[in-house]
């Protein structure tokens, strides 16, 4: 154990959850306004597989607590190759991912500067966020560590002013009226709606990092790692249905700062200003840390021979911040749309279905490894865990917008080449 005090199990489930409660949540509101209050029902299923992944994790962090990440697991578990198609979906979910977590920031700014929501004026705002936030991770890990736990706590204060005072003004009028708004068939609108939706629980991997500081890890970790899903599940789940009783689907779905917006109507603009500003600020401090695990992800890349290392430097990731920086413009200018809702929805769905590659991979490497768990019951829940962490993969995969099928195609094939030219270089 690596710390004299470790987590309890309460502190753990608090902990994970904190993981995954990020900006995302400030703008996936509007993306689930053009679905309807019916988004609910997805809410739960996509709650359901991320308790499943989270075992997955918990039971690959404690078979090997001290593997380098999830791309160690496949490797190990499966094939090198698959451990490089691993790495290499979640470095696309990195800068793809983290260009929404700028379009949150440019939505809540758009609060207090309206002149920016046009299309243009969005784009060039949102470009500006994240090469600022790569200056400032030039200047040091230290001062983007700062921004994220000076903003953390501000992050938390618009998703309980919210729920507050949103179920108090609550209208189920409202609510009724935006059930599926699509007009399209309830099982199709639930399905497309899962992975929007899931993009709120990315981040649930970092529940194996707990292991070491975890109190009883064989008993707390798995409990601490579906406790915190659960928590988590809880305030989407919560804020969105307090919301669309708030604001009309078509309102939440043109809406830039949906949870500002809502607020407004029911409690003035003096609420609506100061949670729109607090959204601002976790925005603010979530897209510098996620430059900053873009840029390592890449350096580590390199490292390993997965990239040409004249994409990276040692000490200071200089050059893997500029280039993890002009990924992301490209992200950004090639998905704008006339709505930053809109525009979210397509960052977030692509980030979603490059996440699932790598989930599925790590449900597979466990399924093959659970013979190396001690114990018939560990060992059939750890199978049951990867049987429904890798089957909901798979079905988020296979029911995927078909859209979105050429990009995964495409993933796929990047990442074998990329792997045959890595051992190609390593032969001497």
């Amino acid at each position: 154990m690596s710390s004299a005090r470790p987590l309890g199990l309460w502190a753990a489930m608090v902990l994970v959850a904190g993981n995954m409660i990020g900006s995302g949540l400030f703008l996936l509101p509007a993306s689930m306004g053009a679905v309807g209050s019916i988004s609910l029902i997805s809410w739960a299923i996509a709650s359901g597989g991320a308790m499943a992944l989270a075992l997955v994790f918990a039971s690959l962090g404690l078979m090997e607590p001290e593997a380098d990440g999830a791309v160690a697991y496949v490797s190990r578990g499966l094939h090198p190759a698959l451990g490089h198609l691993g790495w290499f979906a979640y470095w696309l979910n990195c800068w793809v991912g983290t260009a929404g977590v700028a379009l949150a920031v440019t939505g809540y700014l758009t609060f207090f500067l309206p002149g920016l929501k046009g299309q243009v004026p969005s784009l060039i705002t949102t470009l500006c966020a994240i090469w600022l936030f790569v200056g400032a991770n030039l200047l040091g890990p230290r001062l983007v560590a700062r921004i994220g736990g000076a903003t953390l706590i501000l992050g938390l204060l618009p998703i309980v002013i919210a729920t507050g005072i949103g179920i108090w003004a609550f209208d189920a009028d409202i609510f009724a009226a935006s059930w599926n708004v699509s007009g399209k068939p309830a099982g199709q609108v639930i399905t497309t709606a899962i992975v929007p939706a899931f993009w709120a629980f990315l981040g649930l991997e970092s529940a194996n990092i707990c292991a070491a500081v975890i109190d009883n890890p064989r008993r707390n970790l798995p409990l601490a790692a579906v406790g915190g899903v659960a928590i988590a599940a809880g305030v989407y789940m919560t804020t969105s249905a307090v919301l669309m009783g708030l604001m009309s689907a078509h309102d939440l779905a043109a809406s830039s700062a949906p949870f500002a917006d809502a607020l407004r109507r029911s409690a003035g603009g003096l609420a609506a200003g100061l949670v729109a500003f607090c959204a601002l600020a976790k925005s603010a401090g979530t897209l510098g840390g996620w430059i900053l695990v873009t840029a390592e992800t890449q350096r580590s890349g390199a490292a390993a021979g997965f990239l040409p290392r004249f994409l990276s430097s040692q000490g200071l990731p200089v050059r893997d911040l500029i280039f993890a920086g002009f990924l992301m413009s490209i992200a950004t200018i090639g998905t704008v749309s006339p709505t930053l809702g809109g525009q979210f929805t397509i960052l977030i769905n692509v980030s979603v279905i490059l996440a699932m590659i790598l989930y599925l991979l790590c449900s597979l490497a466990l399924l093959r490894r659970s013979g190396e768990i001690e114990g018939t019951g560990a060992q059939s829940r750890a199978r049951l865990a990867a049987l429904a962490g890798g089957g909901f993969s798979l079905w988020v995969i296979v029911t995927m917008d078909p859209g979105l099928r050429l990009p995964t195609l495409v993933t796929g094939v990047a990442s074998l080449g990329l792997w045959l030219l890595s051992r190609r270089r390593s032969v001497p």
